[in-house]
């Protein structure tokens, strides 16, 4: 039997945990969105522990969808559960924020080059709404005085699959424009009224970069590491806001959460000068009561060093806004309420 490894942060995994599950680890599915930090989490996590984590990166529908089947240890998703998801699994369900990161729009004008294109909620909502179809429409150039746009069509691109991003993307629309929330409305999956699928903030990120005049939707990162360009998007104060990770952390600054909060909040369209409108938290779904003690502990390990300053680090590294001090200890907390067949952990 392999002996216990202390960890730097102080946790300890138990012989008998990391015995009954050896090799098999913990395996989780959803959002694509944090996947690039998540490998990494994971990566580190089995060097540090020797508990090898298996994720499949398959957006948020399916990762709430397989978390509900009991398929996996933890699902991942940018949208939280609704009222009847969480009733499906009878409330044995925690939404725990890993990190913070910001949906932007990008687009494949190489005509631009360097120039800052400038967007604001009503245009966003009519050009994904197929009301704005060209990128000389008169709408567009007023927003970006001094910039030569070409006569030529826009190309929307959205997901094609169930997915967080969405979610975060279409409640910001909703929030910003009533025709949206009528006609289209908040979810992780929605008839769209125009455009083009792609799988994923992979298969959007291709689509925009293999076709010339196309604007979609991405996570932040996703586009950093595809030297994609964002747009500045007008927030609630007026301001066109570039996103980064220090107007997303704005963002959250400007949402208080309670003690003993279920973590279900939107961070969309936040008020603050300097917060981007278009942030959310992504969550881990997580059972509040685990049967298998020893998986049980080792979930708890895992989600106690994720919450470090050691862990938060490297979400700045990738693009990914550290959650602010006091939600971590807010989690911590929550954390200490998961049980195992009825009983505190370890």
């Amino acid at each position: 039997m392999r002996s216990s490894r202390p960890l730097r942060n102080g946790l300890v995994l138990s012989l008998v945990a990391a015995g009954s599950l050896g090799a098999q680890g913990l395996t989780g599915a959803g959002a694509t969105f944090p996947y690039p930090l998540y490998s990494k989490w994971f990566d580190a996590y089995n060097k540090k522990t020797g508990v090898p984590i298996n994720y499949q990166s398959i957006g948020s529908g399916g990762g709430i969808r397989q978390f509900a089947a009991g398929t996996v240890d933890f699902g991942a998703s940018d949208g939280p559960m609704s009222d009847e998801q969480m009733a499906a699994v009878k409330g044995n369900v925690v939404h725990l924020p890993t990190v913070l990161g910001a949906v932007v729009l990008t687009y494949n004008l190489p005509g631009l080059g360097a120039a800052r294109f400038r967007l604001d909620a009503p245009t966003i909502a009519d050009i994904f709404l197929g009301k704005i179809t060209r990128w000389d429409h008169p709408r567009l150039a007023a927003l970006n005085p001094g910039l030569k746009l070409p006569k030529t069509d826009l190309i929307v691109v959205h997901r094609s699959d169930g997915s967080g991003t969405t979610y975060v993307f279409v409640d910001y629309l909703s929030k910003v424009s009533p025709e949206w929330k009528s006609k289209v409305g908040a979810s992780t999956s929605v008839s769209w009224p125009i455009g083009l699928g792609g799988k994923g903030n992979e298969g959007v990120t291709q689509q925009v970069k293999q076709l010339e005049g196309s604007m979609g939707y991405v996570e932040l990162v996703y586009a950093i590491s595809n030297k994609l360009p964002v747009a500045l998007v007008s927030n609630s104060a007026g301001q066109f806001v570039e996103p980064s990770l220090e107007a997303v952390t704005a963002a959250a600054a400007g949402t208080r959460l309670e003690k003993g909060t279920d973590f279900r909040v939107s961070l969309t369209n936040a008020s603050g000068a300097k917060a981007y409108p278009i942030t959310s938290y992504t969550w881990l779904l997580v059972k509040v009561d685990t049967p298998d003690p020893a998986r049980a502990e080792i979930l708890r390990d895992f989600l106690s060093w994720m919450i470090t300053p050691e862990a938060q680090q490297m979400a700045a590294t990738l693009g990914y806004a550290p959650l602010p001090a006091e939600v971590a200890g807010l989690i911590r907390d929550r954390i200490k309420t998961l049980r195992s067949g009825g009983r505190p952990i370890g």
